[in-house]
């Protein structure tokens, strides 16, 4: 119809696919980039573990301690360690099971 050049040329067909290829790249770097694990410091599963094992070996040794200073002092040869060793073995659980409610009422929050 009419003899006029377009004002712009049309850009060849390899071109653009080699444009939308580079900015597919470009994207998926992006992507991998953002979705990347964030992991920064210690992972939670091993502090849980420490702190498990802190409050098993730590009830159980203080109410060994306790339980022998309560013997020393009163005369009450085994006593005061097997009621000290049993006190410790209940506070010791007792933190344990309180902090795997906490971590169960925390997970169910996040979802």
């Amino acid at each position: 119809m009419s003899d006029e050049k377009p004002a712009r040329e049309p850009i060849a067909e390899d071109a653009r696919i080699d444009a939308l290829e580079a900015r597919l790249k470009a994207a998926k770097e992006r992507e991998d980039t953002r979705n990347r694990p964030q992991v920064s410091g210690t992972d939670a599963n091993y502090r849980s573990g420490n702190r498990v094992l802190a409050d098993l070996l730590g009830g159980i040794l203080g109410g060994v301690i306790i339980g022998v200073t309560i013997d020393y002092f009163a005369g009450t040869s085994p006593w005061g360690l097997l009621v000290g060793l049993f006190l410790g073995i209940i506070v010791a659980f007792r933190n344990i099971f309180r902090m795997a409610s906490t971590q169960t009422e925390s997970a169910s929050d996040d979802e």
